[in-house]
């Protein structure tokens, strides 16, 4: 717990140090950086930047908006990872890892052409899945005025949400963590259970394919 509370101020106090030194766009930058390095988590950061608001540092207008630029700059940094990485130079990456085989690719790209624009759009609204989600866009390469929309729409609400609970909390903003923390630990629990799932079918396969052989 103390190292939690001790990460929680040290993450704080830089976040307000941005603000202090760059005022509104200081708050687009921690964004941007939360966005290419998910540890820097932004349940504590859009707080923060909402009670800042309240009281007078920034007008909220300035923070939301801010907070959604930093959002879709870092989402284009990802969609820009993703691009170069490329469909065929994944297909090379996949075929090198145990339990994984190029047609699960297809199948990606399949469901990814079907789902994509809902995937970025929902994605940001989920711990995790919100940074990650740029990649895969990248690598399809959704139309890049399409992706910076739904980017912009998804951060939009998410940063709304989190921007206006440490506005109206003020001296409390940290109270959201602990909220954030649940569903945080809801997403990690399913991709961990989808995973589990994936590589049991996958070694279930591979071991009925020996016996036939």
């Amino acid at each position: 717990m103390q190292n939690d509370a001790e990460n929680l101020n040290a993450i704080a106090e830089w976040a307000v140090s941005l603000m202090e030194t760059l005022g509104g766009p200081g708050v687009g930058l921690a964004i941007a950086l939360e966005n290419l390095f998910p540890p820097l988590p932004s349940e504590i950061i859009l707080p923060l930047a909402g009670f800042t608001a309240s009281r007078g540092t920034f007008s909220l207008l300035e923070v939301l908006l801010w907070t959604t630029v930093g959002s879709v700059h870092g989402a284009l940094v990802l969609y820009g990872l993703g691009a170069l990485l490329g469909r065929e130079r994944l297909r090379r990456i996949v075929a090198r890892v145990p339990l994984m085989k190029v047609q699960d690719v297809d199948r990606a790209e399949a469901w990814f052409a079907r789902h994509g624009s809902k995937a970025v759009l929902f994605g940001r609204m989920l711990p995790l899945v919100r940074s990650l989600i740029s990649i895969p866009a990248g690598i399809e390469r959704m139309p890049l005025m399409r992706f910076t929309l739904l980017t912009a729409a998804g951060s939009a609400l998410w940063n709304t949400a989190f921007v206006l609970a440490g506005f109206g909390l003020g001296e409390h903003w940290h109270v959201v963590e602990r909220y954030a923390d649940v569903l945080q630990l809801l997403v990690i629990v399913g991709i961990g259970a989808a995973a589990l799932i994936f590589v049991v079918v996958r070694v279930r396969q591979r071991s009925r394919a020996k016996m036939v052989s």
